[in-house]
């Protein structure tokens, strides 16, 4: 392979038990958590992590779509899992994937009367399980509280569904303090009293991210979680995502007396992801000469590149070019830093290595990874890590 990235099983594993470890700590023991593996597993590959996950003790997992979660049922039962999760299809069903979901065994997130009235076409003798999304304010998926009696109406109408648990997702989660994440967690608590009057019980309420489990100011939203399920009979969840795979949000508003953040998670997490390549070739240039396209870096002096098979069409960030006088990204190649020269092209760049003299073509290179992360490439390109490692498009490998 030209280029390939490596996720660590020892690591996606660990990360996994201590963000449930952080969310029980913040809330309960009886807190679970569902590990979320939609687009692809942020990059990391959905059908390789799911049976990591599997084995570290999830008992949930979050997909994008029914086509995702049929891939990781798959994924599972090649692996030889015997207690297998259960499955989260988190965003959205269309009247087409309901055979899919039904067939395996996958738990829909509804919240419009289309998705409920499909499911109910193909349901057998036995019911599905179904969560429903509730809209708290972040106006994005879920049903809104003016619309929440009908649909409800629609549910007891409907044997073929059982509601299982109740949801809502967090706009604000990384902010301390936030009067957004006040107002939604109100909201949400409204929402679930209308639940309980109309004689519905779910088994899980949950909310998500994992800022939310990173965040504990406030008395933790967690904290609330836990003792909002408690009220109603029913287990709290917590999602998360981005810590499992070693990264998070900075936190706002969350310091020490010190200065130092107090997050709960971000210092116990380490990233899973490691791009790599190898080197194709090594040239000399004279100073002068102009490197890539445009020519917009000139060499100031005699140097050495290396050229690495890797470009934006691997999901390299375009934004990581450099031109003369205006330093870009890097790689890292035998734990030194080695500065990319010039522009980020489709399927190649070319590094400066003139202080490495003892490289060789074949030589392996870390494009992400220690020494140039996710984090890293974010700030490069104006974004954040989740887009870095969501664009990712890279062959990936278990070690």
């Amino acid at each position: 392979m030209k280029s390939w990235i490596e996720v660590s099983e020892r690591r996606l594993t660990e990360n996994y038990r201590t963000t449930l470890a952080v969310a029980q700590q913040e809330s309960s023991q009886d807190t679970a958590l569902l590990a979320v593996i939609k687009a692809n597993a942020y990059g990391h590959g959905a059908v390789i992590c799911a049976p990591v996950l599997a084995r570290a003790g999830a008992a949930w997992l979050g997909v994008t779509d029914a086509a995702e979660g049929t891939a990781v049922r798959s994924a599972l039962t090649e692996a030889g899992i015997e207690l297998q999760p259960r499955i989260l299809v988190m965003c959205g069903c269309l009247p087409e994937d309901a055979a899919a979901i039904v067939r395996h065994g996958l738990t829909p997130v509804v919240w419009q009367q289309e998705q409920i009235q499909a499911l109910a076409i193909v349901a057998s003798r036995e019911t599905i399980a179904v969560h429903l999304e509730i809209d708290t304010g972040m106006s994005r998926q879920g049903v809104q509280i003016a619309e929440l009696q009908l649909l409800l109406n629609l549910l007891a109408a409907t044997p073929q569904l059982r509601l299982d648990g109740v949801m809502t997702h967090f706009a604000s989660a990384e902010v301390a303090g936030s009067e957004q994440t006040a107002l939604q967690r109100k909201q949400f608590e409204a929402a679930l009293q209308t639940v309980a009057a109309e004689g519905f019980t779910p088994a899980w309420i949950h909310v998500g991210n994992t800022s939310a489990v990173d965040n504990g100011a406030d008395g933790g939203t967690l904290t609330w979680l836990a003792r909002l399920a408690e009220s109603f009979g029913a287990r709290p969840m917590a999602r998360a995502g981005l810590g499992l795979y070693g990264y998070s949000l900075p936190l706002q508003g969350l310091v020490a007396s010190d200065g130092q953040s107090t997050a709960r998670l971000q210092p116990a997490i380490n990233p899973v992801m490691t791009w790599k390549t190898r080197i194709v070739s090594l040239s000399e240039f004279e100073a002068g000469a102009r490197i890539g396209y445009g020519g917009t870096f000139v060499a100031e002096h005699r140097m050495r590149l290396a050229l690495l098979p890797v470009g934006y069409a691997d999901g390299l960030r375009r934004e990581l070019s450099s031109s003369s006088g205006d330093v870009g990204g890097w790689v890292m190649i035998a734990g030194k830093r080695a500065l990319i020269v010039g522009r980020v092209s489709m399927n190649l760049i070319t590094v400066d290595v003139t202080d490495l003299p003892d490289l060789a073509v074949g030589d392996e290179v870390v494009v992400l990874g220690e020494g140039s992360t996710a984090e890293d490439h974010a700030a490069l390109a104006g974004t954040i890590s989740y887009e870095i490692l969501c664009g990712m498009r890279t062959p990936v490998v278990l070690v």
